[in-house]
């Protein structure tokens, strides 16, 4: 199974660099987030002072883009990797869609559909296959002139990932793209009850054979080679748990734990600022049910554990700022050696 982290959290300016120490720590792939900075520009940086790193973007908000937009940014990057990078895209949630991005919200699931079915239809225009003639209900694309066309990328057109939890979203990925990316707030019982069966609903839907996708794992990790380094770890992930705990998406992992309270309650909390009370009701069975949690050895043989007959690659997400290279690294390798 390979190995994925993230890229720094704080933008372009210091990425290139940072993605090459992570390099050197063995990482498989890179990836980035999109929070206060553009998802893209920090793997443009990446691909100048990296070689063979696999790059992802984890994810791109689909709804506010055209896809025209993610299949030029997705075809450049291709380019510059190498033929390394992976378009991961993904829906949020209503108020973020409407309210930030300023975007419709209508029907998720077939938003989601329609613009991965585009942005795939155009990178195999550019590719010569196909015409350029996608006609949808909130997207069309029926006039391209040799001058906008790049033509076909000598790597082949990059993979489409979508991030998803919820069982009709998961199904429509993967009956029509390229991969499914697993939300990170999710558990062993979660994955295998309600992931995986709605992953072969998809495929069966698609007329596909689970090896035309891939699965892409992630799991919050609380991990410290030092005292010290552990409970920062622990900390920030109970906050980041109570975070996602109170976000009503979540809510069927929280059920499927035997939680199903605690979303309401968690919620209630965060509209008051709370968090503080948040993150103390995210007790240890909670905890070790959504996280990795412990020394790197340990940390590893969890999300093996976990994940690892479940899926072909697996990003590990780091909550605390605290974490060392040297804990990082430890991690990744004892991963890559207990899935070699």
């Amino acid at each position: 199974m390979k190995v994925d982290v993230a890229l720094a959290m704080g933008g372009p300016v210091g990425a290139g660099e940072r993605a090459a120490e992570l390099a050197a720590l063995g990482v498989d792939g890179l990836f980035t987030f999109e929070n206060a900075h553009d998802v893209f520009f920090p793997l443009v940086q990446a691909t100048a002072t990296t070689d063979g790193v696999d790059l992802m973007t984890n994810v791109a908000m689909a709804l506010p883009r055209s896809p025209l937009h993610l299949a030029y940014a997705a075809n450049d990057l291709q380019l510059l990797s190498g033929g390394h990078f992976r378009l991961g895209v993904g829906s949020q949630i209503r108020p973020h869609i409407e309210r930030r991005y300023g975007a419709r919200w209508e029907r998720p699931v077939a938003q989601m559909r329609e613009s991965v079915l585009a942005t795939k239809a155009i990178l195999n225009h550019f590719a010569g296959e196909g015409p350029f003639d996608f006609r949808g209900e909130w997207t069309t694309h029926t006039l391209m002139t040799p001058n906008f066309n790049p033509g076909p990328n000598p790597h082949g057109p990059p993979p489409v990932l979508v991030g998803a939890l919820g069982p009709k979203m998961t199904a429509m990925a993967a009956e029509v793209a390229d991969g499914v990316l697993v939300m990170p707030f999710n558990s062993r019982r979660h994955l295998v009850d309600r992931t995986l069966p709605a992953i072969g609903l998809g495929l069966e839907r698609g007329g596909r054979d689970r090896s035309d996708i891939e699965v892409v794992a992630e799991v919050i990790c609380a991990v410290g080679s030092t005292p010290e380094e552990l409970s920062a770890a622990v900390d920030g992930v109970r906050l980041l748990v109570a975070f996602y705990a109170s976000t009503p998406s979540y809510a069927p992992v929280l059920e499927a734990e035997g939680r199903p309270e605690l979303q309401a309650e968690m919620n209630v909390l965060s509209k008051q600022g709370d968090w503080l009370s948040m993150a103390g009701r995210v007790d240890d069975d909670l905890l070790h049910a959504v996280a990795a949690v412990g020394s790197p050895a340990e940390v590893a043989s969890q999300v093996v554990d976990r994940v690892g007959d479940l899926a072909e690659r697996v990003c590990l997400y780091f909550p605390s700022p605290a974490i060392t290279d040297w804990t990082i690294g430890e991690l990744v390798t004892a991963v890559q050696q207990r899935t070699a």
